[in-house]
């Protein structure tokens, strides 16, 4: 097994790195496209035409068709497509062409509703000249931009490939020839003998160690290069996988009836490869959380200051001891974090060696600390876990350290729950599995209830649980 190069472990530890992912990408350029074309025709009617209430309809609902065509051609004809947007000049014919289209129909219902003497022909040329030349210019410099970023490791995906020694060759030299600038083969994770693999990327071991690997260094896609006949070492690498925050994908070869095929994302620019998991969280969806965490997480903190000062006294004057308490609980992707709450039970001078679940009319507990339990205002300071980016709003409840190596070994899947942020509340919650789990089969299903909110993900739905918590605040299943 070769040693791990510190040009590669740069890369796949780089903290300023940011994958790119097609989504995104197609997404940026969609709305560029659209300000683009908006902005070309609206500026020129400015400058050419008598600004007017007369000219300003007609003149609007043309730009606005003009755009809504050139947006559906656009998709028509693929440009939206990640290859196609970091290649724009091996597309240029498309581009000329849909631009060329949208304004021949343009043409052509201005000759059907005869209307052509209503705007100026001058303008509608300037107007398809400008809008498809500034197109063509801007995607030239994006493209040149994502891929000298790329090439510096800044969006670049890393990339683990986990198989046999028949058939990792074959995909790499696949992928070789199809080469990504996006994408980064970072490590190889061999099956049996490696002494054919004529490859200059490090063997970090077999395919036993890729989950602690992927804990530990920062991997964004695994592709698993195995004989379809492997079909029950698959189907186990893949579920072991399943708990980690990553994308899946199976090289091509005969296991397609049991799992779920899905094409890959543009970046990997057409390779023989399948999705089989996708990460829970991914593209515009990762900023859209971000963004509700911190906002949602900022303005409760600014209404609920006064109340925190006075529930603060409280847990002070109440019982000798500090006002916060504070917890290692394993988060996304099993990192350990300090999770902080209200204190609500008497302050013990001796750490206890294993965590113990509070009970109904458990003496530890404090009045006051009974009256925030009951009302959730002791994790009010679990919002500083927000803005510091270890907890979000909404997910699953984080357990203690020593709980979650318990539930693991009873529990199949148990930590497919950490794919995602740990919350302050969460779809179980709301669902009535608050408090405390003292059954097997309660923490199964609250795993089920977290499992469900990973793969479902939606801002509609985290606002449907912030919203249900509000209104089960004071329920009395947690003591």
């Amino acid at each position: 097994m070769s040693d791990h190069p510190d040009g590669n472990n740069a890369a796949l530890s780089r903290a300023g790195r940011y994958p790119i992912s097609a989504s995104v990408i197609s997404g940026l350029v969609l709305v560029a496209d659209s300000a683009v074309t908006l902005g070309t025709g609206a500026l020129l009617y400015s400058q050419m035409i008598n600004v007017n209430a007369d000219t300003l309809g007609i003149y609007s609902t043309v730009i606005c068709a003009i755009w809504i065509s050139m947006i559906l051609l656009f998709q028509f004809s693929e440009l939206y497509r990640f290859e196609a947007i970091v290649r724009p000049i091996a597309n240029l014919d498309k581009i000329i062409i849909s631009f060329a289209t949208a304004f021949m129909f343009l043409l052509a219902a201005a000759f059907a509703l005869k209307i052509t003497e209503s705007f100026s022909r001058l303008w509608v040329v300037g107007f398809a000249v400008g809008a498809c030349g500034l197109t063509v210019l801007y995607r030239l410099l994006f493209s040149v931009a994502v891929l000298s970023l790329s090439r510096r490791g800044f969006f670049s995906r890393n990339l683990i490939i986990v198989g046999k020694q028949t058939h990792v060759p074959r995909l790499l030299e696949r992928l070789e020839r199809m080469r990504s600038d996006v994408v980064t083969v970072s490590a190889l994770f061999i099956d049996g003998a490696s002494d054919s693999i004529a490859s200059d990327l490090p063997i970090l071991g077999t395919s036993k160690d890729v989950p602690a690997f992927i804990r530990t260094e920062r991997v964004d896609d695994v592709v698993i290069a195995m004989p379809w006949s492997s079909e029950k070492r698959i189907l186990s690498l893949v579920d072991e996988l399943r708990e980690l925050p990553v994308n899946v994908y199976l090289g091509s070869d005969l296991i397609g009836l049991r799992l779920d095929f899905r094409e890959p994302p543009g970046h990997f620019n057409n390779a023989p490869i399948f999705s089989v998991v996708g990460r829970p969280l991914s593209g515009w969806s990762v900023a859209i959380k971000a963004i509700e965490d911190r906002v949602l997480a900022a303005l409760i903190l600014l209404l609920a200051a006064l109340p925190m000062v006075l529930i603060a006294l409280l847990v002070k004057v109440s019982s000798p001891g500090p006002v916060f308490f504070k917890q290692k609980r394993l988060g996304f992707n099993n990192k350990v974090f300090w999770i902080y709450k209200f204190r609500s039970m008497r302050h013990a001078e001796k750490p206890e060696t294993k965590t113990v679940q509070a009970t109904r009319e458990d003496p530890r507990v404090t009045a006051v600390g009974r009256f925030l339990r009951r009302s959730s205002l002791d994790e009010l300071p679990q919002l500083f876990n927000v803005l510091n980016g270890t907890m979000s709003l909404v997910g699953p409840r984080p357990h203690a350290v020593d709980h979650n190596e318990e539930y693991s070994r009873k529990i199949r899947g148990y930590f497919s729950r950490h794919r995602v942020k740990p919350g302050i509340t969460g779809w179980a919650q709301v669902n009535g599995l608050r408090g405390e789990t003292d059954t097997p089969e309660k923490m199964e299903a609250r795993v089920r209830y977290d499992v469900y909110y990973a793969e479902n993900w939606s801002l509609m739905f985290d606002l449907r649980i912030l919203a249900q918590t509000a209104l089960t605040l004071l329920g009395k299943n947690a003591y």
